[in-house]
């Protein structure tokens, strides 16, 4: 360090020691080193002189570690951490070689009364993502407590983003067997994107918005208002299957049966026919809902539908008769999935729950699961280990990566708003889009054997 450039100092005329000296760059609003050797507020801190403690500074100083020794009422002496200023300007650009970012583990010393040296844990890090990185104008740089990526977690990289759509993404669909990922979205489209070079390889307008789609097979579904759309990929035909009232919010398919869920409540049911101008027969309507239903799975021989009532409902879907209905939720179940012998539901009161069924015959909830923020979506997978990871995007654009069956927290994926559709893709590969319109490809970085949740 050149000692000619430390600025000079003015010094205490009892202590010999250096007064604090406001920043001229701070007075004129352009000071851009964080931290700063000099003082930012109208009034300087008073010289450190015995008799008097100041339990509580906001002196920007960095670097340095000293011991401030205080009068006590009983004469006794206490020895308290301080920071003096620097001999050198701190850079912000460059910061010091010591300084813990949201990386590391470093611990800070303290000194005690008695000499000892204790390691203390240093401020952990946020979990939450820099709103100012977001937006280009984050200045703390590699210091910043708050995350400086789009997710956390080892294991998972960033393949491609798809940026076409305009509004919210409500489907995902990757077919078995293609190369081909297809996308809908309210602003009106369906995209096909080809997987080989990341580009959109085709945009159907439909004229309406689209409010869910999936993929069964050589089919896709999209739901729209008042009916579904079914598309034949190999002849490229298309039929239109009506019966549902209001928006389609919600799709699956089971035992050789398309379940469409809509608006007012009921699921439409259509089974496959052999007629070629009509390859698909409504068979019937399954109500009981009184509000909207917002999800359907199937699984364990039973069709489940989660609606706004805050309900569950059962249905055998041989006789399409409700089995039973599943009381547990106080805010509207949003999302369900099955996995082996277990019921995964997730709502807007911020939980998700594991149903099992019991000897007695209906289902009962086995845990609760606890978040900030309502759920908005789940699915699961298995990671490079075989390992299960049940993904939950929620109310605060994040994606929760939780390790069954601890529920330990993997990771998270964070987005600038709300992530509706997470879908799961072969070879490690599985897919999320936003409400900005955004489709993001995520694959786990080793090889694994990614299974779709039943």
């Amino acid at each position: 360090m050149d000692i000619m450039r430390v600025p000079k100092r003015r010094l205490n005329e009892r202590t010999q020691q250096p007064l604090a000296q406001i920043c001229k760059f701070w007075l004129q609003g352009r000071c851009n080193r964080n931290p700063c050797t000099f003082w930012h507020g109208q009034t300087p801190p008073l010289p450190q002189s015995a008799g008097y403690r100041h339990t509580k500074t906001n002196t920007p100083y960095c670097n340095s570690k000293e011991v401030l020794i205080s009068k006590t009422t009983a004469g006794s002496r206490i020895a308290e951490p301080v920071q003096k200023p620097s001999l050198s300007r701190c850079n912000a650009r460059t910061p010091p070689e010591n300084t813990p970012n949201h990386n590391s583990k470093a611990v800070l010393i303290t000194k005690t009364g008695e000499g000892t040296c204790i390691p203390q844990a240093s401020q952990k890090p946020s979990l939450s993502i820099c709103k100012y990185w977001v937006t280009g104008n984050c200045t703390y740089g590699d210091q910043c407590r708050h995350l400086h990526s789009w997710h956390n977690g080892d294991g998972i990289s960033t393949l491609a983003k798809l940026h076409e759509h305009k509004k919210v993404v409500t489907g995902i669909a990757f077919p078995a067997g293609s190369d081909k990922l297809y996308s809908g979205s309210t602003d009106g489209t369906v995209r096909t994107w080809d997987c080989n070079t990341g580009q959109c390889a085709n945009v159907t307008n439909l004229g309406a918005e689209v409010t869910s789609l999936i993929c069964e097979g050589p089919w896709i579904f999209v739901g729209l208002l008042n009916a579904v759309k079914a598309w034949h990929i190999p002849t490229a035909s298309e039929f239109t299957l009506v019966g549902p009232k209001g928006r389609v919010l919600a799709m699956i398919v089971g035992n050789d049966t398309l379940f469409a869920a809509a608006e007012d409540g009921v699921i439409s049911a259509w089974k496959g026919s052999s007629d070629a101008n009509s390859p698909f027969q409504l068979v019937a309507s399954l109500s009981g809902h009184t509000k909207a239903v917002s999800c359907l799975t199937v699984g364990l021989n039973r069709l489940y539908s989660g609606s706004m009532d805050q309900s569950i409902k059962v249905w055998d879907p041989d006789t399409l008769e409700c089995l039973m209905t599943l009381n547990g939720h106080t805010g509207e179940v949003t999302s369900l999935i099955c996995w082996s012998d277990f019921l995964l539901s997730g709502a807007s009161d911020c939980t998700i729950k594991i149903w099992v069924a019991t000897e007695e015959g209906p289902l009962k909830v086995t845990y609760t699961h606890t978040l900030e923020n309502g759920v908005v979506a789940l699915n699961g997978m298995t990671d490079a280990e075989g390992k299960h990871v049940l993904c939950c995007s929620s109310r605060d654009n994040s994606v929760r990566l939780y390790e069954l069956p601890s529920f330990s927290e993997r990771g998270r994926l964070f987005s600038r708003k709300e992530i509706r559709s997470i879908e799961v893709g072969p070879g490690g590969l599985f897919f999320t889009g936003d409400d900005t319109g955004l489709v993001k490809v995520w694959k786990w970085l080793e090889e694994t054997k990614v299974a779709a949740c039943s």
